[in-house]
């Protein structure tokens, strides 16, 4: 069972793609796997017949867990390995979450009802439970959990510092006109940024590749897909693979690497008619860039005052990968790049 998260301790099996004894092909999705977070396929990692399919759909068990083998040709399956014992099979057990939780509060957690799947006792029911009954305010869907947890741990462990710049968004408006189609001033935001971490490495975490996340709102939560590999995309190129990742989300069928490997994000709330914002950063990552709806503001413009697009951005920074004046630098070359040639 994959960690697809920082905060997993489990996983559940939705549905196996390959059956056992079937042959699989290195990057071919194999099953899909259901965290507090997204349901996500999960692809082989080496080609070879798929063996010791050992957990069943609908099963829940620990992160690191063994649910199947590879054998290349030739291969011969190993000595079984103990039974791994899912979290929601057999008699209703809880998740590491709520026994860590009910341990806290003092609660006999085999006298809760669970309300997961196959009766698995979760965190709301733990909580539930504490209340006495009664229905618990603080009890969220698992996606708002995971977000409240991860944003909670970010702001609390890295020292946050903040760098906001108005730009004069004529040229953006300029180019996405030009541009038509599916691109987006997200799309045109996002690669701007990738050309401004190129020069200015330390931004992007020191990280070998520029991979984008772009911050998604959902029903129940937040949720941040990556875009790989950015800096070597055309805008049009970014626009495709944005649409394919959020059709990716709201159909539930993530990649893994669609979480994972992301080296700075983008959350434009613009869309939303919010005019500035101050973004909390995603673990690991050195920056998160905000930004703001494009709306007309008076500007001085070679000497005189003038009615202009403008749009406020906020980059927040961790200040202990990246210094304020490396910071003012990057946001000095993304303002010169979105006010002059966007793409």
């Amino acid at each position: 069972m994959p960690a697809l998260g920082m905060a997993q301790d489990s996983g559940k099996v939705v549905r196996w793609l390959k059956s056992d004894g079937e042959h699989v092909t290195k990057g071919d999705p194999i099953v899909e796997i259901e965290t507090d977070k997204a349901t996500v396929e999960v692809e082989a990692p080496a080609s070879g017949t798929l063996a010791g399919v050992s957990v069943a759909e609908g099963d829940e068990v620990p992160v690191g867990t063994q649910i199947g083998i590879i054998l290349a040709p030739g291969e011969s399956m190993p000595e079984p390995a103990a039974t791994p014992v899912p979290v929601t099979s057999g008699r209703p057990a809880g998740s590491p979450k709520a026994k860590r939780l009910a341990a806290e509060r003092g609660i006999d957690i085999s006298k809760i009802h669970g309300s997961g799947p196959g009766g698995a006792i979760l965190e709301e029911d733990v909580l539930h439970a504490a209340a006495g009954g009664r229905p618990s305010e603080t009890a969220q869907p698992p996606l708002w959990r995971a977000m409240a947890e991860n944003v909670t741990h970010s702001w609390r462990v890295a020292p946050h510092f903040f760098l906001t710049r108005e730009i004069d968004a004529s040229a953006l408006v300029a180019e996405r006109s030009r541009q038509g189609g599916e691109v987006t001033f997200s799309d045109l935001i996002i690669k701007a940024v990738a050309r401004a971490l190129s020069r200015h490495p330390r931004m992007n975490g020191m990280g070998s590749e520029i991979n984008i996340g772009l911050a998604v709102a959902l029903t129940d939560g937040l949720i941040v897909p990556v875009l790989h590999g950015v800096d070597g995309l055309a805008t049009s190129e970014i626009a495709a693979r944005r649409v394919e990742v959020l059709e990716r989300v709201r159909a539930g069928k993530l990649h893994a690497a669609n979480l994972s490997g992301g080296t700075f994000t983008v959350s434009n709330l613009g869309m939303y008619g919010v005019d500035q914002f101050t973004a909390i950063l995603t673990d690991g990552q050195a920056g998160i860039l905000a930004v703001g709806r494009i709306a007309d503001r008076v500007m001085a413009h070679q000497g005189a005052a003038t009615v202009r697009p403008a749009m406020l951005m906020t980059l927040s920074c961790d200040h202990r990968q990246i210094d304020g004046a490396r910071a003012a630098e990057f946001m000095q070359t993304l303002v010169e790049l979105l006010e002059t040639a966007p793409d």
